[in-house]
């Protein structure tokens, strides 16, 4: 596996497959496009500043900065309804209530993304440890991290920060702040 050292000790992964089997499986119709469905196409320079413009000082710190909500503070923690969390930024589909679990540690847990497409892994080794932080796959936003000590049927623990989610209730519109027509949760 190759790697790609980026700012403050963030390693992006490429080469054959990343860590507990998020990769990137390519749309051979439409290569912007994720297995789902979504469009994943990045936002442009104008569209990016829009979605940053809407985002809270403390959005933009987890977003934007990579930073930790505090745990047991967030407000989809107990979040049970079924439906979809959304990126906050961009609004893509990143998880489902079915593969939400309580962890304990504080923040949302899942077991899996929506679709592997949406979640894009990237090895962090800030702070002196080695982890796989979680970005939304269309707008790079952070999202939290992944570990390898969850319930079946991955054994994923999908660590996540409320802030960096939007919850959409099944039946509702997704969040479509791109206009690129993501449909119903």
């Amino acid at each position: 596996m190759d790697t790609k050292v980026g700012p403050d000790g963030v390693e992006a992964l490429s080469g054959p497959s990343h860590m507990w089997g998020m990769t990137r499986t390519p749309n051979p119709a439409d290569p912007a496009r994720s297995a789902s469905g979504f469009d994943l196409t990045p936002p442009d320079a104008d569209e990016r500043a829009e979605l940053e413009a809407d985002l809270s000082p403390e959005e933009k710190r987890v977003l934007l900065a990579h930073g930790t909500e505090a745990p047991f503070c967030g407000t989809l923690l107990g979040e049970t309804r079924s439906g979809v969390f959304c990126c906050r930024e961009c609004g893509l589909p990143l998880f489902r209530t079915g593969t939400k679990f309580e962890s304990g540690t504080g923040w949302p847990s899942f077991t899996a993304p929506v679709d592997p497409d949406h979640v894009r892994a990237v090895r962090d080794t800030a702070y002196g440890m080695v982890r796989t932080e979680t970005r939304c796959a269309r707008c790079d936003s952070h999202q939290g991290h992944v570990f390898p000590d969850g319930p079946p049927p991955t054994g994923d623990r999908y660590c996540i920060n409320s802030v960096a989610l939007t919850f959409v209730a099944e039946g509702e519109p997704l969040p479509d702040p791109l206009t690129r027509g993501d449909g119903i949760a």
